[in-house]
């Protein structure tokens, strides 16, 4: 029964239909009725069973067939009748009743109904649930495993009864395929190495099966080929598959179901061509618009279309609304049951938190696939489902998860999406490291960007973490792998091809890592959330449709976050661009009271007390300190226990006030939160600015303080570790180092401020101000400036402090490195607005360093111009007027003791008045209450200036006049001769320009002559070629222009050696044209001998031949007055090859008679012609025309690198040719001449010497 049911399963014999529309269906060759013949009646009787109405119950249809014992054929179509309304269980049942009847007869009668049960418990394990639905027990539920194991038990004893029976290789190969797809796929194996696990080995003996049934079909089996296809498919041999699914579209082309469209496409869909794949498809489609499996593929297709796209891009809603309403709703209403379409639709569900029936949707699609891939996304359905609830059961969801990888192959091969839900629930349940674990593999595998992103957001946590508990831990690796991670997922954001929507929180991540080392990134990260969320604001374009201005771009800021804003302030703040923070703190203030507005509800009272703190500090750091004083007075209002904003009122008393009111303020601050470590550091810092100097440090009240602090408060107070290292410092710098015991005493002091120094380095490893410390005593004690300038230099990094630059520029003073100290001091001057006497004072010393070392009177002028800058800042300070004084002396000194020529009048004269003012500088300075230096050395200074120094310079001023005037001369006769030689250069330039310019003009009027000369040779080789072309044709009879043709006139031709007065006329009257063309053949001609010739007769045909080319060039330049034969006398073939071989012959047998047949030869003519010929002479051709030819053939000769052979079978085709082609000006030429010439040329070749053979 089943060769009838399949015996066109290849669709070689049946007919396909032109119309692509009429598709035989299954189940079509079931008939409507058939009739049971009944024993007993009359032998035409029978009974009538109605296929298309079938009982309910078929016992009494199965008593009739085993009552009248009727063949399988019945038994199978009944059967088949009951599949074909879906009753498979009633269908089986039938079967194996008609199997007990046939265990009787013969075993092989068994066959067919055993394949077709066979077939119809593989549909059954279709339909079965893979695992056991929930709240059914096991009894009542059999699964997929159950029927495949019957469909082998009906396929085993099949094979025992004739394992050759075509059937059942096709049957094996679909079980195989089914039992695979219940195996878990295996792991990801290495590029090349082939799947060892038991689906893969389940996989290839399907493909065994599928190859035996295309055997025993020839290869016309196309549902064998179908099968193969989907196990190559199963393998991941896309390419395998996508031929095979090809081939049976080729064969078929009708063939609709199954639809080999549809694996066309999954193929080209997982080699990457989606495009391709979309394509076939929608030809699927186009064929069947009721395919359910077309209809998903393509929603498929167009959701991941969708996924390009960000939910707010308007392109993703249109996309996405095509796929689900147009193709994943229209599969989903033809076959509820279909599990891809199930998963999908569970998808839609989940956005709309549909649980149940999401619930419902996921659990059909893992119980009723085939597919490995659509029940780990029922799983993944399930997980997320538990995840997004409220109360969420991190245990089920997990386990969801993992069994949605485990679906795919788990480990490195499994299911991207599943394991990125359990790296989620690792970080619930605050399991942050196995997060760590999963999302490196993740990232290993994928370079998934969001795997990225939360890896970085992870390590940064733990960064904060770190921060926030005060533990000092090193964790400068965890920053890098943050900074890493966030910084390759801002860049993916670049990548036009990828689509994805940038994450303000990476940017904020960025931002708070970058915040102590790179705060220049970390604002850039901030302005860009800052852009991104302005032109996310729906109203962020200007209303009148101009560009926008600053005024607008302040208004759209107001609707940003108060925190963003004065986070941007405080970087702004921090960079010293006090304008721009300002602006944006005041933005943010406006932004917290609209935020105030919309949501009455939202406390944004801190918010506006910290900002309102910073926008004060920013009006303190700009000077502008009443304003500041506003701001925290507004503060104090509203808040009396503000202590900070108390201590910075008492700060800007202090500067505004420093005698009065400011040290009230700062008493009774620290009256009232003496308690209070900030207001402490504060007041610490007053009293070393306010304090006398002590005597002994033990005394010292600023000491006394810190001490204090550090005893009753604070043992861990950096402030006042360092203050008290300072203390310490300052302190060492004043002792006396007379003695050896004073300068021990120093070092000890020295070395109790660096351990003052080391503890507050200890606990904070960034504090700049106890590394300066450290550097400073390294300089002062132990002189070790090297150390000192790499400390420094590294402080400098951390800390924007002017003393940073200042302390650099004296360690560079004292290396002689003055440029670099120079550019030190004007850094901190730059810091502090050049308003800093001291740090200019700094600079006029370094200056007049580098100018007394480079004995440089510029660099000692530049000392004092920035002496004179100090003093007008600080007038009341008297060091500064002796700075200027001694500015003045020491250039005086170099100005005398400068060589004449290095100096001028004016620079003498201009540093004797400075002198005068030194003296008189001097004079005051000594007189003052309290001098920098002692008096009676101030006042020997000015004596020196005013007896020796002063008498040096007017010395000084009467040599150098003496020198400018006597140099005057000499100046200008070096400039007048300077001049001349200025002007005879631009004289004899001139002449070489004017030559050079004479020879350019003789040789273009060369060059005109040559071209008009070339101009008249054109013009005579014209009127020449028309004369030519006059000469070859002429006018017939009827008027038209013809070539003139050639008369033939026949005659016989001599034999080698007899006499012929017209052979000789002919030879010696010969054309020179044919001489040269043999010439030219000649010279191209291979030497190789022949075997029959021997070196005597070589080398004597070569001297025969020399002799003989000597006397035809001298006859040619006798009779070269002749004209060319026009016409030629065809010889016959057969003579010319006679004539050939008697010439080779003759060489050959006659060596001993070889020079005098030569000598012959040369008297006569070598080849004789049998025919006479007539020579045509016009009348209007001359001489010239003839020497024109021979100079333009000799011109256009090439060397050939042609054999003699060669040429040989050039020459015959081209004399039995009609045409000349080797002639270019299209004269005849005398075949017999040419076949002398063959005949001479293989004699010419055997010899080795060129020549030409006329």
């Amino acid at each position: 029964m089943a060769p009838l049911l399949n015996g066109y399963p290849n669709g070689a014999s049946r007919h396909l239909p032109n119309d692509p529309s009429i598709v035989a269906l299954r189940f079509s060759d079931i008939p409507a009725q058939i009739d049971i013949p009944v024993t007993g009646l009359e032998a035409e009787e029978a009974v009538e069973v109605n296929l298309e109405e079938l009982l309910d119950d078929p016992t009494e249809l199965c008593t009739l067939l085993e009552q009248e014992g009727v063949g399988k054929h019945y038994w199978m179509v009944i059967a088949l009748a009951y599949a074909k309304q879906a009753k498979v269980d009633h269908a089986i049942e039938i079967l194996s009743k008609g199997l007990g009847t046939l265990n009787r007869g013969n075993p092989k009668e068994k066959l067919g109904p055993l394949s077709l049960t066979c077939w119809l418990y593989l549909w059954k394990s279709r339909e079965a649930p893979r695992v056991l639905p929930d709240g059914q027990p096991v009894s009542e539920t059999r699964l997929k495993d159950f029927y495949l194991q019957a469909a082998t038990g009906c396929l085993n004893e099949a094979s025992r009864i004739n394992p050759a029976f075509p059937p059942l290789f096709l049957a094996k190969g679909v079980l195989y395929l089914l039992r695979a797809s219940l195996q878990p796929p295996s792991k990801a194996a290495a590029p090349g190495v082939p799947d060892i696990s038991d689906r893969g080995e389940t996989l290839r003996q399907s493909i065994k099966c599928f190859e035996d049934a295309l055997r025993v079909s020839a290869g016309r089996n196309m549902m064998a080929t179908l099968g193969r296809a989907r196990a190559y498919f199963s393998l991941g041999k896309y390419a395998e598959a996508l031929d095979g699914y090809q081939e049976v579209l080729l064969k078929m082309p009708h063939l609709q179901d199954p639809d080999p469209r549809i694996g066309i496409g999954c193929c080209l869909w997982q080699l990457g061509h989606k495009e391709e794949a979309r394509e076939a498809w929608e030809r699927a489609l186009d064929l069947n618009a009721e395919s359910k499996i077309a209809n998903i593929l393509l929603g498929l297709y167009y959701i991941h279309d969708s996924s390009h796209y960000a939910t707010t891009d308007p392109s993703f809603g249109p996309i996405y609304k095509k796929a689900m309403t147009v193709y994943t709703q229209k599969a989903f209403k033809l076959d509820k049951e279909l599990p891809l379409t199930c998963a999908t639709f569970g998808s839609y569900f989940m956005m709309r938190k549909s649980w149940v029936t999401v619930d419902n949707l996921a659990r059909k699609a893992i119980e009723h696939t085939d597919v490995n891939a659509v029940a780990s996304d029922g799983w993944y359905l399930l997980a997320r489902k538990e995840h997004y609830q409220d109360r969420p059961d991190l245990t089920k969801a997990n386990d969801f998860y993992q069994k949605a990888d485990l679906a795919r192959g788990g480990g490195d091969k499994g299911y991207l999406p599943a394991r990125f839900g359990l790296v989620q629930i690792q970080i619930l349940q605050r399991d942050y490291d196995g997060a760590k674990f999963r999302l490196e593999k993740i990232i290993q595998q994928s370079k998934s960007t969001e795997a990225m992103m939360i890896l970085g957001a992870l390590h940064a946590e733990d960064v904060f973490r770190s921060q926030a508990s005060g533990i000092k831990e090193d964790k400068s690796a965890e920053v890098k792998k943050a900074t890493t991670l966030l910084e390759a997922v801002r860049l993916a954001w670049k990548d036009p091809q990828k689509k994805l929507t940038p994450d303000t929180s990476v940017l904020v991540y960025l931002a708070r890592l970058y915040e102590t080392d790179h705060p220049d990134k970390a604002l850039q990260c901030l302005q860009q959330v800052e852009q991104m969320t302005i032109n996310d604001m729906p109203n962020k374009d200007p209303p009148d449709g101009t560009d926008a201005d600053e005024a607008w771009i302040a208004k759209l800021r107001e609707q940003l976050s108060p925190q963003l804003l004065c986070d941007i302030g405080c970087f702004h703040f921090n960079a010293e661009r006090f304008d721009q923070a300002r602006e944006f703190f005041q933005t943010a203030l406006n932004s917290c009271v609209k935020a105030g507005e919309k949501d009455e509800g939202t406390d944004t009272d801190a918010l506006v007390t910290t900002i309102s703190y910073n926008l004060a500090r920013t009006y303190e750091a700009a000077g502008l300190l009443d304003e500041a004083r506003q701001v925290y007075e507004g503060l104090l209002a509203r808040h009396e226990d503000y202590t900070d904003a108390r201590t910075r009122l008492a700060y800007i008393e202090l500067r505004q006030n420093p005698t009065e009111d400011g040290p009230k303020a700062m008493a009774a601050l620290y009256e009232t939160d003496s308690m209070n470590l900030e207001v402490r550091s504060l007041f610490g810092w007053y009293l070393s600015k306010a304090k006398r100097r002590a005597p002994n440090i033990a005394e010292d009240q600023e000491q006394r303080h810190y001490k204090h602090t550090l005893q009753h408060h604070d043992k861990h107070d950096r402030y006042s570790l360092t203050g008290m290292g300072n203390l310490y410092l300052a302190t060492a710098r004043e002792m006396r180092r007379d003695t050896d015991q004073d300068k021990e005493k120093r070092r000890k002091t020295y070395e109790k401020a660096v351990e003052f120094y080391d503890k507050a380095l200890q606990l904070d490893p960034r504090n700049a101000y106890a590394a300066q410390g450290i550097a400073i005593a390294l300089v002062e004690d132990r002189k070790d400036l090297t150390a000192a300038v790499q400390l420094f230099s590294k402080i400098r990094d951390t800390v924007k402090d002017p003393s940073v630059y200042v302390n650099l520029g004296h360690v560079f003073a004292e290396l002689k490195q003055y440029s670099r100290s120079i550019e030190s001091y004007e850094a901190a001057l730059t810091h502090n607005r050049g308003s800093d006497p001291q740090i200019l004072a700094c600079l006029g010393r370094v200056w007049l360093l580098k100018g007394k070392h480079d004995k440089s009177p510029s660099a000692m002028k530049t000392a004092l111009s920035y002496s004179h800058r100090a003093l007008a800042l600080a007038p009341q300070q008297i060091h500064f007027q002796f700075n200027i004084a001694f500015v003045q002396i020491q250039l005086a000194q170099l100005i005398h003791i400068l060589p004449e020529s290095q100096r001028t009048l004016e620079d003498v004269v201009k540093a004797s008045e400075g002198l005068e003012e030194a003296i008189e500088s001097f004079g005051e300075i000594a007189q003052s209450k309290n001098p920098p230096y002692p008096r009676h050395d101030i006042e020997q200074r000015a004596n020196m200036g005013r007896n020796t120094m002063r008498r040096q310079l007017e010395r000084a001023v009467q040599s150098q006049t003496e020198y400018e005037e006597k140099n005057a001369a000499k100046l200008q006769e070096a400039r007048e001769l300077r001049d001349a030689e200025i002007r005879r250069r631009e004289e004899e330039k001139r002449k070489v320009e004017e030559q050079k310019e004479a020879e350019r003009q003789k040789i273009r009027e060369e060059r005109d002559k040559m071209a008009q000369l070339s101009r008249e040779l054109a013009e005579k080789r014209t009127e020449e070629e028309r004369r030519r072309e006059e000469a070859e044709y002429t006018t017939d009879e009827e008027g038209e222009r013809v070539k003139r043709t050639k008369k033939k006139k026949g005659g016989k031709r001599k034999k080698k050696g007899e006499d012929s007065d017209t052979g000789t006329e002919a030879g010696d009257g010969a054309d020179d044209k044919a001489i040269k063309k043999t010439r030219k053949k000649k010279k191209a001609q291979s030497t190789e001998p022949s075997s029959a010739m021997g070196s005597s007769n070589e080398e004597g045909g070569a001297t025969k031949i020399k002799k003989k080319r000597k006397r035809l060039a001298r006859r040619a330049g006798k009779e070269d007055k002749f004209k060319s034969q026009e016409m030629v006398v065809d010889s016959d073939s057969e003579d010319d090859r006679q004539a050939a071989a008697q010439l080779t012959n003759g060489q050959a047998s006659n060596d001993e008679d070889g020079d005098t047949e030569m000598r012959d030869a040369e008297e006569q003519q070598t080849v004789t012609r049998q025919k006479p010929r007539n020579r045509v002479i016009d009348d209007d051709d001359e001489e010239d025309e003839d020497e024109e030819e021979e100079e333009e053939e000799e011109e256009n000769e090439e060397p050939s690198n042609k054999t003699t052979a060669e040429m040989e079978a050039e020459e015959d085709g081209g004399h039995k040719g009609a045409s000349f082609a080797d002639n270019p000006h299209g004269d005849p030429v005398d075949e017999s001449v040419g076949a002398a010439g063959d005949a001479g040329a293989k004699e010419l070749a055997m010899s080795g010497a060129p020549t030409v053979i006329s």
